[in-house]
């Protein structure tokens, strides 16, 4: 279960039960992605993404729900999300998990509600949490603030006063496949960001960089990803490999060294 730490990492992807892991993991480790974290953040596939990633060495998960997943009494789903971290050491961190005012401006207060349980508990067990913060940043960032937890922001793709406002705090962010689109903003911010705040995703199934974007994702595209943004910063591949999944290995006490 060790990571390579001189191979790429996508840090952050989905499957669902129709998908063939074997050929897109075998895809991945063809462009040099050796190292995949499983995002599961809802309760259907949770137990599909543990099944999984025991079955790849290389293969970790985060699990907890979404802010779409707004449950009446979590109280029970937290526990066994718990149990479920404390029996499965290939759980690494809870995500993606937080705020989301744009599909839903009405529940404000139970995504609030939802988030901070999931951080308690991130708390609880000293584990990393990995952030989804859509049109909500100013909630998602005070409240953050009071946990002082390992983080990543994932499919950042803010500007640079707020980069520099999650770079204060020692947060990773996830850049993905809009770094690469031809319109984005995102380019001229990553040029300050520094290595050592930046992990590659691909958010897989979704947001397929270019030149494949409106195609199903996958996490072999995070070597797209990674040859951008050595463009972007005038970098070699081999630094960028080097210190992003190092990023990864400070950020994930759970991942064998």
């Amino acid at each position: 279960m060790q990571m390579n730490p001189n191979s790429l990492c996508d840090t952050h992807f989905h499957l669902d039960s129709t998908d063939d892991v074997d050929s897109i993991v075998q895809k991945a480790h063809d462009a040099g992605v050796e190292n995949l974290i499983l995002s599961c953040c809802d309760l259907s596939s949770i137990e599909f993404g543990i099944n999984i990633v025991n079955k790849y060495p290389n293969m970790y998960l985060t699990i907890g729900l979404h802010p779409d997943e707004i449950k009446d009494d979590t109280s029970d789903l937290i526990n066994y999300f718990e149990d479920l971290i404390i029996n499965n050491p290939k759980i690494i961190g809870i995500g993606e998990i937080g705020l989301d005012y744009y599909h839903n401006k009405d529940n404000k207060e139970e995504q609030i509600a939802l988030f901070k349980k999931q951080l308690d508990l991130a708390k609880k067990l000293n584990l990393p949490v990995v952030i989804h913060s859509r049109d909500a940043f100013l909630d998602t960032y005070n409240i953050l603030k009071e946990y002082k937890l390992k983080t990543t922001i994932h499919c950042f793709t803010g500007s640079m006063e707020v980069a520099n406002l999650y770079i204060k705090e020692g947060y990773l962010l996830g850049i993905g496949g809009v770094s690469t689109f031809k319109n984005t903003n995102l380019k001229e911010t990553l040029k300050s960001v520094p290595l050592e705040n930046i992990v590659f995703e691909t958010d897989s199934p979704y947001m397929a960089p270019e030149p494949f974007r409106g195609t199903k994702n996958e996490p072999s595209n995070v070597s797209i990803i990674c040859d951008n943004l050595c463009n972007i910063k005038n970098i070699s591949r081999s630094d960028a490999i080097k210190i992003t999944t190092k990023n990864v290995l400070n950020q994930y006490s759970r991942i064998k060294r």
